[in-house]
């Protein structure tokens, strides 16, 4: 398997998040969907989720894409405080695992203060300030 990509659903402010997102991961987005890009006959866009996003990736190391779009209105919303899934980040050390932690977890809620933890590892858990929850590791033995 080459790699596994986490897609996240916004309620009309994935680019927003993204922009945070790559201010503390770093990197460049793939190119950019609106769904006004989409517009045709067959698939009629409203004016009110013209500038959502319909697709926006931030490659994140060396074979890992974060995906993200924003549910068009006609869809509903997303409940982010009920989604429990979580993306899990492997630093490549102690201090990227705090870096990434910190800046990632700021304007959250911190379930998990970064630390040592029972199996081995350093990590922390938190849902960043869009609802989204994440995991930051470092397994010191890998």
């Amino acid at each position: 398997m080459r790699a596994i990509n986490p897609w996240i659903n916004f309620n009309g402010n994935a680019e927003e998040a993204f922009n945070f997102y790559r201010s503390v991961l770093g990197g460049e987005f793939t190119k950019i969907i609106r769904f006004k890009d989409l517009a045709n006959e067959q698939f009629q866009v409203s004016y009110e989720d013209a500038h959502k996003i319909m697709r926006i990736g931030l490659p994140i190391g060396k074979s890992n894409v974060l995906l993200a779009n924003d549910v068009p209105s006609f869809m509903g919303t997303v409940n982010e405080n009920e989604n429990r899934s979580k993306i899990v980040v492997n630093a490549e050390s102690r201090e990227e695992a705090e870096q990434l932690f910190n800046g990632l977890s700021a304007g959250g809620e911190v379930e998990g203060p970064i630390d040592d933890s029972p199996w081995g590892t350093y990590a922390g858990m938190f849902r960043d300030k869009y609802g989204i929850e994440w995991i930051i590791e470092f397994d010191p033995n890998i």
